[in-house]
């Protein structure tokens, strides 16, 4: 970007300023840190950045312009010019009739998209009635037993009109299923439903635990997933590849990105295997990532994501379809950033982490409510949450231009540093065999963890500050706080609406639907066909997902990834 004799220049006039500026200031004043770090990262931050941090960057190979490899500065020409971002508030009550209605309520509050969240049975394919499920029901996210569950969530909501995101990964099969089974009551062309499910195991395996089967037919099933949603349901995401839960359990930006894009590398991986094209099924992968409290870091790992990730599929895959290069991605700000204390402060956290992911080029947001840290969000915390997201939109400016933070030194600097660690990151990962083999080793969790240990040792020593918990305490602490609460007589509720969908449907037809899902599991055929056959026979989530694991049994977290 400069010539030499500029740089010379630069180089000369920075010298001169260190020693006539600078340095009387420093033994005057000297600064508030001896050293300054990224966030969770830990690269060092410069007191100054200027031409000589970015003398390496060629703009045509590094930037290039929105919509064109290597994406650094977009996926899209127009980005949020063309269309803002999808405002997609996460949302699951205890009942379906509650999600419903918040749903209704979002829609109505000018929600753009919606986001489902599941209870904790639903995750790891157990039924209200499970003994499994005891004390669970309802009380993560909305609880799903059949397809009669969806019909009541879905109740007035065109799906040809909205498109659906589902934190869904175990069971993401069957929710996917009732979903085009909704669509097909609907009469909705399954060319025209629109979403994503999240489907992604390895990160399970990582960070979350809420697996049902090995690996191996986990894998399988996802690609399975691929092939049915390129033949029925090309505008849906089969996947979305996620980096947040591997920053919530304490991974750095710069882990988040190479672990992220690991899995997205063995996904890409095990559908090419299993005889898929690559370019039937790469441009409907999409990714999750944090948003997380150094809005400038941020910035710099979306960017250094979009080219990354063009580079892995350009350099591994070789796809002809440019579409196949780009990432797409969802944004969720920091449930791990959010305190009990001081609640109002989360409002702030939460503007300044939605601020970076505009200013990074996110498809898609949801910004958490200020009493995620204690229950499922009031509907007053979601409409701030969502309010948050809208300002953004409409009075902030920050989406009138694209990739406003180009050309900063800094910025690119750091965008250039987080993608080299990544890259580091990642070839260290291909020599443990991939992310199944640095999983299996437990050296991928070992990573994170020896990172989240230290940030907490920071915390309690006061060195990193986190405002109203270790510094700025309030004497209000302990005030009252309205919350959201999932009683037990919902969750009576929910077992009885689960016993009247049994008692009401042909209990043949249940019978054979599963019987054949049992023989596609057992054989190669695709998997999806014969699961949307059975929700709509109204099986349970429990039954289809007993099916599989009666042939696929069940993952054991002492035994290889």
């Amino acid at each position: 970007m400069f010539d030499p004799d500029e740089l010379e220049a630069i180089r000369e006039a920075h010298e001169e300023w260190d020693a006539e500026t600078l340095s009387p200031t420093l033994e005057r004043f000297g600064e508030r840190k001896e050293t300054f770090e990224t966030d969770t990262g830990g690269q060092t931050v410069e007191r100054l950045y200027t031409p000589e941090h970015v003398a390496d960057l060629d703009y045509d190979r590094d930037l290039g312009f929105p919509g064109e490899e290597p994406y650094t500065r977009g996926v899209y020409s127009t980005m949020h010019r063309g269309r803002l971002w999808t405002m997609r508030q996460y949302a699951g009550m205890g009942t379906a009739t509650e999600t419903n209605e918040r749903f209704q309520y979002l829609l109505d509050e000018g929600q753009t998209g919606l986001s489902m969240a599941f209870d904790l049975p639903t995750q790891m394919g157990y039924d209200s009635d499970d003994p499994m499920a005891a004390g669970e029901v309802g009380k993560a996210g909305v609880a799903i037993d059949t397809l009669a569950d969806f019909e009541t969530v879905f109740e007035g909501i065109p799906l040809d009109e909205v498109s659906t995101s589902m934190t869904i990964n175990a069971p993401a099969s069957v929710l996917l299923a009732m979903y085009v089974a909704m669509g097909d009551e609907q009469g909705v062309d399954r060319a025209e439903l629109r979403g994503t499910i999240q489907n992604d195991v390895l990160k399970e395996y990582i960070a979350r635990n809420t697996y049902i089967f090995p690996p191996e037919p986990s894998m399988r099933i996802i690609t399975d997933i691929f092939e049915f949603c390129a033949a029925e349901t090309p505008k849906f995401n089969t996947i979305s590849i996620s980096g947040y839960h591997i920053r919530e359990a304490g991974s750095t930006a710069a882990q988040e990105l190479a672990f992220t894009l690991g899995d997205g590398i063995e996904y890409v991986q095990a559908a090419i295997d299993a005889g898929l094209d690559v370019d039937e099924f790469a441009p409907q992968l999409s990714f999750f990532f944090n948003a997380h409290n150094n809005v400038l870091e941020e910035v710099a790992k979306f960017r250094a994501a979009r080219r990354m990730w063009a580079t892995i599929m350009e350099e591994r895959f070789d796809p002809d379809d440019p579409a196949s290069k780009q990432l797409k991605f969802h944004t969720q700000t920091a449930g791990s950033t959010l305190t009990a204390q001081q609640v109002e402060n989360n409002v702030v956290r939460v503007a300044y982490q939605a601020l970076a992911a505009v200013l990074g080029g996110t498809q898609s947001l949801h910004t958490n409510g200020k009493d995620e840290a204690l229950s499922i969000p009031t509907e007053q915390s979601v409409r701030t949450a969502l309010r948050t997201q809208q300002i953004l939109a409409h009075e902030s400016g920050a989406a009138d231009t694209i990739d406003p933070l180009a050309g900063s030194y800094y910025v690119e600097a750091l965008t250039d540093e987080l993608e080299a660690e990544a890259f580091d990151i990642l070839a260290e990962v291909d020599e443990r065999g991939g992310m199944a083999g640095a999983i299996e080793s437990q050296w991928v969790q070992r990573q994170i963890q020896d990172v989240a240990y230290e940030r907490q040792q920071e915390i309690e020593t006061g060195e990193r500050v986190i405002v109203g918990v270790n510094r700025y305490r309030s004497d209000e602490e302990g005030q009252a706080v309205d919350i959201e609460e999932v009683t037990e007589a919902d969750q009576r509720r929910q077992v009885e609406r689960l016993e009247r969908a049994k008692a009401e449907r042909d209990d043949e037809a249940v019978s054979a639907a599963l019987a054949a899902l049992r023989d596609a599991c057992e054989g190669d055929a695709n998997v999806m066909p014969y699961i949307v056959d059975a929700v709509k026979a109204y099986a349970t989530v429990g039954e289809i997902c007993d099916a599989m694991r009666d042939v696929f049994g069940e993952h054991d977290p002492g035994s290889p990834v």
